[in-house]
């Protein structure tokens, strides 16, 4: 624990405050037990004291070094797009300082790999925004899998459909749209939630492939991905992804050999198991801010609690399984 006193709130340094810091991830920093958000920087300046007015954070840094190195600043949350996050990264472990950083963790396997060495090297946790792992609703799938309430696992399929956004394509933006900050364009946003949490769910992903296409030509990154892996323990997995399709859709499979368990990623659906027994279906409400049971995850771990379920190295190997299906290569652990 690295704030003043063992009982004093965890004070946390926050660079960029883009959109996920509005709802998702900002109010979480502020409102867990144990957790504060004591100061924001970003390139522009007005923009941080924006930010800090509206949400009530004290101190709007000059720079980021500045915030990372002062005293009165404990840990630090990189919430900027994924090109810079290996920077700023790195300066947090250059001073110490525990750091979660959004997801994707980094624009390929090798910068998420340097990240995770210097925080190990420093002594300090690194902590990646794999919310989902810490949501309600996602636990109760991991423990029913545990419990083995569809025997045997063998497969798991995922299909996430996304209209094109006509709005990104026109202004290439946002960060999604513009292979400079996510060479796999919504594929490096949204498809490591779906694998770091089945990563979680079912074990390490030991081999992977996939294809990519930019069907659309609407924008300068892939629209149209497919891929198929395979667990530890042997269950295989497969999923495709288009951002250019005619609705939305985003269903999750998985079967056992005695049922099967259907989920959605991103979609407040409900979650159902299927066995011989009959249905069960639940209905488990995300809380609000959604990233709240993760940021409380952090401060047990900082505290000397229980391990953060997202951390550098489950973070590094989502990296490696995406970096995999992008180049159409298979990935080794």
């Amino acid at each position: 624990m690295t704030a003043s006193t063992p009982s004093a709130p965890v004070r946390w340094g926050m660079i960029g405050c883009g959109d996920v810091t509005e709802r998702k991830s900002g109010p979480a920093y502020r409102l867990a037990e144990g957790s504060t958000l004591a100061g924001v920087f970003t390139r522009r300046r007005e923009q941080a004291e924006d930010y800090a007015r509206r949400h009530g954070v004290p101190r709007v840094f000059e720079t980021a070094d500045a915030l990372v190195r002062d005293a009165d600043i404990d840990a630090i949350y990189i919430a900027t797009p994924p090109s810079s996050h290996a920077d700023y990264a790195l300066m947090a472990a250059a001073a110490g300082k525990p750091c979660c950083v959004e997801k994707p963790m980094a624009l390929s396997e090798a910068e998420a790999k340097g990240m995770n060495e210097a925080f190990k090297q420093a002594g300090q946790p690194l902590f990646v925004a794999y919310y989902r792992r810490c949501l309600p609703r996602f636990e109760t799938i991991r423990n029913w899998l545990l419990e083995g309430r569809i025997g045997a696992i063998r497969t798991i399929h995922w299909s996430l459909t996304r209209p094109a956004d006509p709005d990104s394509i026109a202004h290439n933006r946002p960060w999604r749209v513009n292979a400079a900050e996510a060479p796999g364009g919504y594929f490096d946003d949204l498809a490591g939630h779906g694998l770091d949490l089945f990563d979680h769910w079912l074990g390490p992903i030991r081999s992977a492939s996939g294809r990519t296409a930019n069907l659309a030509g609407q924008y300068s990154v892939p629209d149209t991905l497919s891929a198929c892996w395979q667990h530890d323990g042997g269950v295989t997995g497969s999923a495709f992804w288009n951002f250019a399709a005619f609705d939305r859709t985003d269903t999750v499979e998985i079967l056992g050999d005695q049922g099967r368990i259907r989920t959605a990623i991103f979609d407040e659906a409900p979650i159902t198991l299927e066995t011989a027994e009959g249905l069960e279906t639940r209905e488990i409400a995300h809380p609000d801010p959604i990233q709240l049971p993760h940021v409380d995850a952090m401060i047990h771990h900082l505290r000397g609690g229980a391990e953060h379920p997202s951390l550098g190295d489950s973070a590094l190997r989502t990296a490696r399984v995406c970096d995999s299906i992008l180049a159409g290569d298979s990935a080794g652990k």
